[in-house]
């Protein structure tokens, strides 16, 4: 379990949703700020930035390595240093942001993507930090973020074994205590069929740490089938309106399928229950329902028991349905009127 801002993340607890901002704001700090507003009617518990400049995550350069494959569904050919100039949030936003949502009651943190961004991070007060996907990579980064003494989470998308044991390791070494692991698929949208979420349980038990989800699919099916494997933590882009357009909007959640993933995530975590097989507490008045033999017309003792006075009806309280042809053809010991459960002392 890890606690972040005074919550509690783990098995025994509600998923904790995520909102993740990133370019949604379009450029435009008044909508960054409805978005915080939608994301806390929304119901969810944090609302997290991405924390880079343009020259902090890359430079201005041209050559083939730094565009996007062409091929790409949202991107295809984008220079890196114009994408993110594009989908950065100012570091003057940040203060008005981190304010609005703790207004709101929302939990406000980022993903820092170089020093500068853990020291501005830091100045407001930021209770955890996110490593992101394309970041794994960056062991220097990971030991900062994690010396800082708060919690970590990171994400695993494109990772190898190895690549996530070194993280995770340098996270602890640096001191970090509190460590969450998220699956992810960092392709943007993401496929549901490359989720790959039976591989949960596995990543919780070779990191030992709690394990979510970072989702880039479209809708809350896969976030959902995530908690019934055990992510205990689910990041979601969200946007005002797809329609509206934006560099992640394509796969970003709307304010109303946001609400509806916080409220069937937390549903999907309470139907969990134990492994066990038996009835449960609000069965028991169904068991007086169950079938069992009745006598179904007024009877005489010496009458025969046939079909057509003794049968399986609800409720319980007679004879079991399978003992109809033990008893079918012997006599009644007594009279016996219609509704009577049909018991050995009447044969």
């Amino acid at each position: 379990m890890i606690s972040i801002a005074g919550r509690e993340i783990g098995a025994g607890h509600p998923p904790f949703v995520i909102a993740e901002m990133s370019g949604n704001h379009n450029g435009d700090l008044r909508r960054a700020l409805a978005i915080v507003d939608a994301v806390a009617a929304a119901g969810a518990h944090a609302l997290k930035l991405q924390t880079y400049r343009p020259d902090t995550i890359t430079v201005d350069a041209d050559g083939p390595a730094f565009r996007i494959g062409e091929g790409h569904e949202l991107w295809g050919g984008e220079n890196l240093y114009r994408l993110f100039e594009r989908a950065h949030t100012p570091w003057e936003w940040h203060q008005p942001i981190f304010e609005r949502a703790r207004e709101r009651g929302l939990v406000p943190f980022s993903s820092p993507f170089d020093p500068t961004a853990i020291d501005l991070l830091e100045k407001l007060g930021a209770p955890a930090y996110k490593i992101a996907s394309s970041e794994i990579v960056d062991l220097p980064l990971i030991r900062l973020a994690a010396a800082t003494g708060k919690p970590l989470i990171i994400s695993t998308g494109m990772a190898t074994i190895g690549e996530i044991h070194a993280a995770v390791d340098a996270a602890r070494a640096a001191g970090c205590e509190q460590l969450a692991v998220l699956a992810c698929t960092a392709a943007y949208p993401a496929a549901p069929t490359e989720s790959n979420l039976r591989s949960l349980p596995l990543l919780a038990g070779l990191t030992g740490t709690v394990v979510g989800v970072s989702d880039h699919t479209p809708g809350i099916g896969v976030p959902l089938a995530a908690v019934a494997l055990g992510a205990c933590l689910i990041e979601k882009h969200v946007t005002l309106s797809r329609e509206a357009g934006g560099v992640d909007a394509a796969f970003s959640l709307e304010p109303a399928e946001l609400a509806a993933l916080v409220v069937e995530s937390e549903r999907a975590w309470q139907s969990l229950g134990a492994p066990v097989i038996g009835p449960r507490p609000s069965e028991r008045e169904g068991l007086r329902f169950r079938r069992s033999l009745y006598v179904v017309r007024d009877v005489r003792a010496g009458e025969p028991l046939t079909p057509e006075n003794v049968r399986s009806i609800r409720p319980a309280g007679g004879l079991p349905p399978e003992t109809a042809s033990e008893v079918m053809g012997r006599t009644f010991s007594r009279d016996a009127t219609l509704g009577t459960p049909l018991t050995w002392d009447l044969i």
